[in-house]
């Protein structure tokens, strides 16, 4: 397979000795540009041994590419910001991850390290169109399989409850992915993030399916108590406070998907007993299925109980 040679001039902007120990690799395959892989990406670009240190990916929503700089490589992160733009063209925007998803609108605080300020972006996944801006609403990339997930399972004349439904991404990858819904109701706290579901459910062209509502789950959910036959619930460190809301929505027969953070990921007898403790008296259940979804932390892990009340 035929490998590029990278100069040195085009890998850093000051001289480099060519008498010093070089210790990062200085050829690269073509197709490793293809694939999202950060440490592929800024070869050539940084020494070897601090490459190591990176995540090995980083987001991507829209034109923007988000990632995350462990302190010790805090210096080069402009330097891995140019990797990723001359890389990956259709990169115009590199943001930084300066903290964790904070408030009740579960929002980061980033910064600009290269390219366009504008962070307005449009991302699109299976067939759906999503105007999001990540700096001030929550949206996560790596969700899109459960989002495809959940889409698969609903059936025709369900009526669907999404909370803390974000830009509705959810909400829209049912009613395009199970045209015979009956009703997707969104549920968003975040002002601009309901402006955002407003607008996103006007280009997907799922006005008649999806109602975006503005406003707190406990405060809204009234009118539809006993009339879900399925309840969403993805907001993982969080959904405990509202699982008793949630069960009061879902008919007879209704399955939520309960998202939280367990320490284990394959011991849920700690999340099952919060479960049983949160319910009991309220509600009769069965959970059906506890699947990992996504590694939330070291030693943490996303996952969905899918839960059938009766």
């Amino acid at each position: 397979m035929p490998l590029s040679v990278i100069s040195f001039s085009s890998c850093n902007p000051n001289p480099i000795n060519v008498n010093m120990q070089i210790p990062f690799i200085l050829a690269y395959d073509k197709n490793d540009m293809k694939e999202k892989k950060l440490k592929r990406m800024v070869k050539g670009y940084i020494y070897l041994d601090r490459i190591k240190r990176l995540p090995s990916s980083y987001d991507m929503v829209g034109h923007i590419a988000i990632i995350e700089v462990p302190h010790e490589l805090q210096k080069e992160k402009r330097t891995i910001a140019k990797a990723l733009m001359e890389t990956n063209k259709k990169i115009e925007t590199v943001l930084e991850k300066k903290s964790e998803r904070t408030g009740e609108y579960r929002i980061r605080k980033h910064i600009l390290l290269a390219g366009k300020r504008k962070t307005e972006t449009v991302h699109k996944e299976y067939g759906c169109t999503f105007k999001v801006d990540p700096t001030k609403v929550y949206f996560s990339p790596r969700e899109l399989t459960e989002r495809q997930r959940i889409a698969e399972q609903v059936k025709p004349r369900e009526t669907v409850m999404v909370m803390f439904s974000g830009v509705a991404p959810y909400a829209i990858q049912i009613a395009k992915k199970q045209p015979k819904v009956k009703k997707v109701i969104a549920i968003e706290i975040n002002p601009i993030g309901h402006k955002y579901a407003l607008e996103n459910i006007r280009i997907n062209k799922v006005s008649d399916k999806v109602t975006p509502i503005l406003g707190d789950v406990n405060d809204v959910c009234k009118p539809w108590f006993r009339k879900c036959s399925r309840v969403l619930m993805p907001l993982p460190t969080e959904s405990h406070n509202f699982l008793e809301i949630a069960a009061k929505c879902a008919r007879k027969g209704g399955i939520i998907h309960y998202y939280t953070v367990n320490r284990d990921a394959e011991d849920f007898t700690g999340l099952k007993a919060t479960i049983r403790q949160i319910l009991k008296g309220k509600r009769n259940y069965r959970i059906v299925k506890i699947r990992k979804v996504l590694p939330y932390a070291p030693r943490r892990w996303k996952v969905c109980v899918d839960m059938k009340m009766v």
